[in-house]
């Protein structure tokens, strides 16, 4: 008898809660469904309204208009977007490598560089990029009279870019050094390597595996960031996707070619969002 009892206790014990009724009579879990069906609701009273008061003639003509649209091409393609892949191509060349020295130097046992590194990271993150587009453009030629940044607009652009691009990579870059095991470094020295030879080639390229999700994630802020490419003056053909819609629609009086502009910087950062997103699952299956 003891035994059955013993059992029957051990049932309870181990059985699944019920869910019990609230002191209003309604369990946990139909509130639950009553909260998500509410939001379901208002969400489709939201599309309904949306769907009905909106005058769609206006919005395509304004929008979405093909005889506006086709005009676009292929210069969209061949000047707007180019250059907007080039500005972030140069952009993002002169961060990363900006941001490895800076990051090294911001671990260095050196006083000096430590000082001058945390000072750039502080400086240049806490400036908006806008501020340093136009240092680039007008303080640059003023401070150095007769000096011709190398490449015209793009390397203006480039520049402006990558010192902003320089700090924000620079910590990520650091703190991929510093998540790789202190016995990798440890290990390399015992073998007879030097610290700059085990840096180079053990825990640098250890580190950018771990740290490539956020640098794909910042390249594509800095292909966003280039728009601000429009403030140094540039010529018809080089302007970047930004710039070229925003002259369009004023030549044409009408709105769509800013949305065709939209959908091609989508063009280039939807694919680079996912290949972020798949680069840091494979980073967590990995790790497991």
């Amino acid at each position: 008898m003891d035994r059955h009892d013993a059992e029957d206790r051990r049932r309870l014990v181990t059985s699944e809660p019920v869910d019990t009724a609230a002191p209003g009579g309604l369990s946990r879990r139909r509130r639950r469904q009553l909260s998500l069906g509410g939001q379901y609701g208002v969400f489709a009273v939201v599309v309904v309204l949306v769907a009905v008061l909106a005058d769609w003639n206006t919005l395509r003509l304004n929008f979405a208009n093909w005889s506006v649209a086709k005009e676009l091409f292929p210069d969209i393609i061949t000047i707007g977007l180019r250059n907007t892949a080039l500005y972030t191509a140069v952009g993002f060349g002169l961060g990363l490598g900006g941001g490895l020295v800076v990051a090294l130097m911001r671990l260095s046992s050196v006083p000096p560089y430590r000082w001058f590194a945390t000072a750039y990271i502080e400086i240049f993150r806490g400036l908006p990029l806008l501020l340093i587009f136009i240092f680039v453009g007008v303080g640059v030629p003023l401070a150095f009279p007769g000096t011709n940044i190398p490449g015209g607009a793009a390397g203006q652009a480039g520049l402006a870019l990558g010192l902003a691009a320089t700090a924000y990579m620079a910590e990520t870059i650091r703190a991929g050094i510093e998540a790789v095991p202190k016995g990798q470094l440890e290990a390399a020295r015992s073998l007879g390597m030097s610290h700059a030879r085990a840096m180079r080639s053990i825990i640098i390229p250890q580190a950018f595996r771990i740290i490539i999700p956020p640098l794909t994630n910042e390249l594509v802020l800095l292909c966003k960031d280039s728009s601000l490419v429009l403030f140094l003056g540039i010529t018809l053909e080089q302007r970047e996707l930004t710039k070229f819609g925003r002259d369009l629609a004023g030549e044409q009086g009408n709105t769509t070619p800013i949305i065709v502009a939209g959908i091609c910087y989508l063009i280039i950062t939807i694919p680079l969002s996912l290949l972020a997103r798949r680069l840091e699952a494979r980073q967590r299956r990995g790790q497991r």
